[in-house]
């Protein structure tokens, strides 16, 4: 194994990933008043819910998308050959991450009503993770060398 080859991009994609995993189990959102209701037990006024209660399909691909800042890790510290650019899927792993929480904060938001569900810390903390992931995968993808040109074209 090659520590050695581990560059800030992915230890900052791994922090995030870090991160988006703890934040799963933070609290999102938060009720407003009595009649206020998002999902399972969180029903009446001042109810913080964790991501993990609330969403039950995107908790899973959440944390799928915090395990890829690993994988990566593992296939650069073990040397594997891939056929595309290392860090590149990781980039997109990231992006996918930060639209669902993006939509699930802002467009789609879970409860009813819809006025009376607002925003938690632990929603930001998972944003921030999502972001890092994507900014990590994204410098490792910069730091590739130039890429080959098919034979015949100067």
């Amino acid at each position: 194994m090659h520590f050695g080859e581990l560059r800030w991009g992915e230890v900052v994609a791994m922090v995030g990933g870090a991160l988006l995993a703890l934040a799963v189990f933070l609290p999102w959102y938060s009720t407003g008043n009595a009649n206020s209701s998002i999902y399972g037990d969180c029903v009446g006024a001042d109810k913080s819910c964790p991501a993990f209660e609330v969403l039950p399909v995107f908790r899973f691909l959440l944390l799928l998308a915090a395990i890829a800042p690993f994988i990566l890790g593992w296939i650069i510290v073990r040397r594997h050959a891939l056929s595309w650019p290392r860090g590149e899927l990781t980039a997109v792993v990231g992006l996918a991450a930060l639209t669902l929480i993006l939509v699930k904060g802002f467009i789609f938001k879970p409860g009813e009503p819809s006025g009376q569900i607002s925003l938690t810390w632990g929603y930001f903390i998972a944003l921030i993770g999502a972001i890092l992931i994507l900014a990590g995968a994204f410098v490792r993808t910069t730091e590739i060398g130039a890429a080959r040109k098919p034979p015949g074209v100067m």
